[in-house]
């Protein structure tokens, strides 16, 4: 049965991430599921930009632009911070190595974080009425170890995540075939493809929400306002409660 109430998410920005350790132009095993999901964006009408991390000279470092602190590069602010500042939906893919992040997904992160002070138009931190999610691929552990890292540090920052934002393929645990690999079956496993479809969808529909409303209220979280001494009714240590609750 063919749903006709399709929805209309025209108008929404995505950016995927690829967090490959491989340059352009090796095969990426994290940009295959990344094409999938940005395949089912592209159907329902939103603009989807896609950067492998490592084809750009992104310094490391935790600065919002690392020529500030010697690095004689860094493509990072005015090549990759634009696009992701335009971006409503931001997915970081990232390989699996030893059951962590892959080096290139940690430098990212970094970089993320050294943005997360900048303010949006209304006041908030940058990243308020954004949505945040994760591509795992890996022939190994760690699926959810790896999501959990990425998911976490994109919420901390300001990432609103969608249900189910951790879709991924691993195989089997150990040494083995990679998600494109002839004999490994990963484009045709069917949880995977669910949960990668489910997870686009969810990020989709919040999205769309978040970008109906104007974003996250701006009320009790703008930062201007709190250095100004505005509290929003919140008291350090109200009447009767005591220092061990």
């Amino acid at each position: 049965m063919t749903d006709t109430n399709v929805p209309d998410f025209s108008g929404l920005r995505a950016l995927f991430i690829n967090c490959t350790l491989k340059r352009s132009p090796a095969t990426s095993n994290t940009q295959a599921l990344i094409d999938a999901s940005a395949r089912l964006m592209r159907l329902r009408g939103v603009e989807v930009d896609t950067i492998r991390l490592v084809d750009h000279d992104v310094a490391t470092g935790t600065s919002a632009d690392m020529r500030e602190e010697g690095w004689p590069a860094d493509a990072w602010p005015d090549e990759i911070w634009p696009r992701v500042r335009a971006a409503d939906i931001l997915i970081v893919a990232s390989p699996i190595w030893l059951g962590e992040i892959g080096s290139i997904t940690k430098k990212l992160i970094e970089r993320l974080d050294a943005m997360s002070s900048e303010t949006n138009d209304r006041g908030q931190f940058a990243y308020y009425g954004k949505v945040g999610g994760a591509i795992i691929t890996g022939n190994e552990d760690g699926l959810k170890h790896c999501a959990g890292k990425i998911l976490f540090s994109l919420q901390h920052i300001g990432f609103t995540i969608a249900p189910a934002s951790d879709p991924g393929w691993i195989g089997a645990v150990g040494p083995g075939p990679s998600y494109l690999d002839e004999e490994s079956g990963g484009p045709e496993t069917d949880f995977t493809n669910r949960s990668l479809t489910f997870a686009t969808y969810n990020q989709l529909h919040l999205a769309s929400m978040l970008k109906r409303a104007g974003g996250i209220p701006a009320y009790g979280n703008v930062v201007d306002a709190w250095e100004r001494g505005e509290r929003w009714d919140y008291v350090p240590n109200p009447e009767g409660l005591t220092s061990d609750g």
